[in-house]
């Protein structure tokens, strides 16, 4: 199965799964409050149904525009603009004839929803999967800056210590580079001096302009101890007296300890011969190694986590939760996550910040699904995008969730109710504001497929 196939089929899965359930937040408390639902459907069935079934008062269907669902509420000005049906008298089981405050739960009953989900998943996936970092404080010496070129732009370079991002102390080596593109300032130890440095507002930029989205994630990462872990048959150093545990301590005449050290003494004598000292057993053992025509020895390097720790280089932290150890876990989680995605919206305002080229359509949300069949990223990335329509959904924007809450809220503050007419116009108006949204965030997933 193509790659391309199995993120769609999950990005369909994961779509459908979180539109039902956000739709079933609605259709639930309406039911509760004896309000009639008249439709539920998953996507738009514009013109006509893939699949529709009347049970009791509910026509339940399937659209065949996947660009979300909906729950039809009698008495209620949504997405059908069904306004016959609101000239006529208010019926006992329509939306409008309830109390305000039902009608808020009604409302509010999607984004909860999502959240929830959105937490539930979280803490299964602690709860199954436990949680693994590399502690940044256990870095001996530091990260290392897989480019330096982009590092320089961040102003971050090999041997860097990240002690905290906008006051918050880094816990994760992973927690670097999300915390870059969403903070302002980064406290730093460099050469054992402490200083705070501004984060570059056009960050997101600066990492959208490379396009190489593995190249980012893997921008800052532990430095390698230049230790041989393998020496491949098909290696140039095969028969060099090179054995596996050798530590290199020296390249060409200069002290080496980690691989960043080494590459660039590589590169300066590709296709040649260099003198090197190894250490084995604590002694010293000087051999002379081929470099290949690529800058390489032809040997694995890397340790066990175990023998990084015992060597002191650094810590890679093992945690296990019990089911009721998950929740506060997963709890913690899903606000974290929908805290770090408003911190990246008021980045997306701020045209300063070039975030806004980063929105993206269906195809960036498809491209958040690995290309291969990972059931634990499969549901991280369903939560995250759970979280994701839960705030976007309650934005105070008419047609959405948030823009009926935010006019509810305004009636039960002062006592009057908005007109209908006034409800439609609105209606009509965030309609428009959303396709505008929708042109654009697809736009840019175009732009970039046919540009970069």
């Amino acid at each position: 199965m193509s790659p391309i196939l199995i993120q769609t089929i999950q990005f369909f899965l994961s779509l459908s799964l979180l539109i039902v359930l956000h739709e079933l937040g609605h259709f639930i408390p309406a039911k509760i409050f004896k309000t009639r639902v008249e439709k539920f459907y998953l996507f738009f069935d514009v013109k006509f149904s893939l699949f529709k079934k009347k049970i009791g008062e509910t026509v339940y269907g399937i659209g065949w525009l996947p660009l979300g669902g909906y729950v039809k509420i009698s008495g209620m000005i949504d997405e059908s603009m069904d306004t016959e049906q609101m000239k006529e008298e208010p019926k006992p089981w329509e939306f409008r004839s309830k109390p305000a405050w039902q009608r808020l739960i009604i409302m509010l009953g999607g984004v909860t929803v999502n959240f929830v989900l959105a937490v539930m998943i979280f803490i299964g996936l602690v709860f199954t999967y436990g949680e693994q970092y590399i502690a940044a404080d256990s870095l001996k010496d530091g990260i290392w800056v897989t480019d330096k070129s982009l590092g320089d732009e961040l102003g971050i370079q090999t041997g860097d210590k990240i002690l905290s991002i906008d006051g918050a102390e880094i816990e994760s080596l992973s927690e670097i580079i999300p915390g870059f593109a969403l903070g302002n300032r980064f406290t730093v130890e460099r050469n054992g001096k402490v200083f705070e440095k501004e984060i570059p507002v056009d960050v997101i930029e600066t990492f959208s302009k490379d396009g190489d989205k593995d190249k980012i994630r893997s921008l800052v990462t532990f430095r390698i101890p230049f230790i041989i872990n393998k020496l491949p048959e098909n290696s140039p150093n095969k028969d060099s007296g090179l054995k596996q545990g050798d530590f290199v301590v020296q390249m060409d005449g200069q002290s080496v300890e980690y691989k960043d050290q080494a590459l660039p003494i590589l590169e300066a004598n590709k296709g040649g011969t260099i003198p090197v000292v190894v250490e084995r057993d604590g002694k010293p053992i000087n051999l002379d190694l081929k470099v290949s025509n690529e800058g390489a020895l032809g040997v694995g390097l890397g340790m066990t986590p175990q023998e990084y720790k015992e060597a002191g280089y650094l810590e890679l932290k093992i945690l296990k939760y019990s089911f009721m150890g998950s929740i506060p876990a997963g709890w913690n989680k899903g606000v974290r996550t929908l805290s770090d995605y408003i911190k990246g919206m008021k980045k997306i305002f701020n045209p300063d910040t070039g975030a806004y080229k980063e929105v993206g359509g269906f195809a960036a949300i498809g491209g958040m699904f690995p290309d291969t069949w990972d059931w634990s990223r499969f549901w991280s990335t369903t939560a995250f995008i759970s979280i994701i329509l839960a705030f976007m959904n309650i934005l105070p924007i008419p047609a959405l969730d948030g823009g009926h809450v935010m006019f509810l809220l305004y009636e039960m503050i002062t006592g009057r109710k908005p007109s209908d007419k006034f409800l439609e116009y609105a209606q009509m108006i965030g309609f428009f504001l959303l396709i505008a949204l929708l042109l654009f965030a697809n736009g840019n997933d175009l732009y970039k497929w046919l540009f970069k």
